[in-house]
């Protein structure tokens, strides 16, 4: 067994740097996790990225990852993970971004904190999202969630503690979950690659419905490699390596799927410049434009209200407790589902449209821009009202929520930088089954063109390993 360097920290590794630094003797799980919380405790009264650290069950739960004899077997051995705090996890109660959603401690982990956790991860704590993960805005009245490239900038959301962490390098990589973009937004909000599975490819069993079917479990992370095998752990399968797609052909759209609202020239010119990546990658990119009905904008809408609703029945909860964002919100997802404005025959519309889009023009992926506008200003939105909410949503991230209704994977990686030194990422999106082909053109484009792991100035620890 080699000899472990305790002068030098483990915070700025990537995943399968810690995991086969574990499985090889390198390092010890314990080790690589007190590295991490050490971090944690210092960075995070600047982030305000989670509800709570397991310092002391993490530090547990890393020794038992130590004394396994099959460590071989594990792909994320001794790497630090946080899980969104919508997510079961053992030991505590599911926060739901809110005091007043917060349900009692729970005894059973969520499936895909059992996978992880199967694959030796260790669970340092839960993070932060806005209430009832309405928004991709990631505050309340206990804190406000900041973006590590910029702290007057928010991170996002719903996922927005997950990408503030991973960002910061709190945690290499991180467990969120996307429901209208609550994943890709963050990532690009961050810098990161975010990946949302197609529907059925990961076990949901979030509130009422999965969000009427919308929302899935996935993985933000530094690198292409990483999401990847993070993804495999949350679909239960054995990690795949990542090969280049052969030729394929890529339709290039800045469509906005909302009327009056159109990408800034930075977003712009990110697609141009993933474009490039495309063709010098041996790619055809084309220009081509889905249609979104305006009726898609207005079903949207009805169920995201309609959503809410749901999950607020579901569980009981009082909605005079809730924000009043939250409260209007949900009202109108009440009147919205007694009206029978949210169907699921019009899902099923647009997802069969959004299938025969790919194949009825001999596309493989879609590219579009990851967000509209910057990052907006981190503040306290949930004191704010719900039409300041609303607006502000979809001024800057409108490009997100289609392919959740349609239920297709989609990514975003980051490509390039904005003149203010926010970065910038794109959207994928593919058909069904698309996931690994969507990882591997990503794969391609942080060959093509690195992007910065963390934040400027980002982890704040003296001597990495690496």
């Amino acid at each position: 067994m080699a000899v472990q360097d305790m002068t030098r920290s483990w915070v700025g590794a990537t995943a399968k740097q810690i995991a086969r630094g574990v499985r090889r003797g390198d390092a010890s799980a314990t080790q690589v996790v007190a590295d991490h919380l050490d971090h944690l405790a210092t960075a995070e009264r600047e982030l305000s990225a989670f509800r709570v650290i397991r310092a002391g069950e993490a530090i547990v739960e890393a020794e038992k990852v130590d004394e396994q004899d099959d460590l071989a077997n594990l792909p994320l051995a001794g790497v630090p993970v946080a899980v969104k705090e919508n997510t079961a996890v053992a030991g505590l109660p599911t926060w739901n971004g809110s005091a007043a959603a917060r349900t009692p401690i729970s005894e059973d982990d969520h499936e895909v904190v059992r996978r992880l956790r199967g694959a030796g991860a260790v669970i340092v704590g839960v993070t932060r999202m806005p209430e009832l993960g309405l928004w991709a805005l990631t505050d309340d009245d206990t804190g406000v969630t900041r973006n590590p490239w910029d702290t007057e900038r928010t991170p996002g959301g719903s996922s927005g503690g997950a990408a503030a962490a991973v960002a910061a390098g709190l945690v290499p990589m991180a467990h969120g979950n996307d429901g209208l973009g609550s994943i890709r937004i963050p990532a690009a909000c961050c810098g990161l690659v975010g990946l949302k599975p197609g529907r059925g490819v990961v076990p949901c069993q979030l509130g009422a419905d999965d969000w009427l079917g919308l929302t899935e479990h996935g993985i933000l992370a530094t690198t292409v490699a990483d999401a990847a095998v993070g993804f495999s752990v949350l679909a239960g399968r054995r990690p795949d390596k990542l090969v280049p797609p052969e030729r394929l052909r890529v339709a290039v759209s800045l469509r906005s799927p909302v009327l009056g609202v159109r990408a800034d020239e930075p977003n712009r010119d990110a697609v141009a410049a993933a474009s490039r990546l495309l063709v010098g990658a041996g790619h055809d990119a084309i220009s081509l434009d889905p249609v979104y009905p305006v009726s898609l904008g207005v079903r949207g809408l009805a169920t995201w209200f309609g959503a809410a609703a749901n999950d607020v029945a579901y569980a009981g909860l009082d909605r005079r407790t809730l924000q009043p964002r939250s409260r209007r919100h949900v009202a109108l997802g009440a009147l919205a589902n007694r009206l029978g404005l949210v169907r699921e025959s019009d899902r099923a519309v647009w997802r069969q449209r959004s299938i025969d889009f790919f194949d009825a023009n001999s596309v493989d992926l879609l590219l579009t821009p990851a967000l509209a506008a910057p990052p907006p200003a981190a503040r306290s939105w949930s004191t704010r009202s719900w039409v300041s909410n609303l607006l502000t949503n979809i001024r800057y991230a409108p490009y997100a929520a289609p392919w959740n209704i349609a239920g297709l994977p989609a990514l975003v990686v980051p490509v390039g930088m904005r003149p203010d030194g926010l970065p910038l990422g794109v959207q994928l999106v593919g058909p069904p089954g698309s996931e690994l082909l969507l990882l591997g053109v990503a794969g391609q484009f942080e060959l093509a063109a690195p992007w910065r792991r963390h934040a400027p100035g980002w982890p704040r620890v003296p001597n990495p390993t690496l």
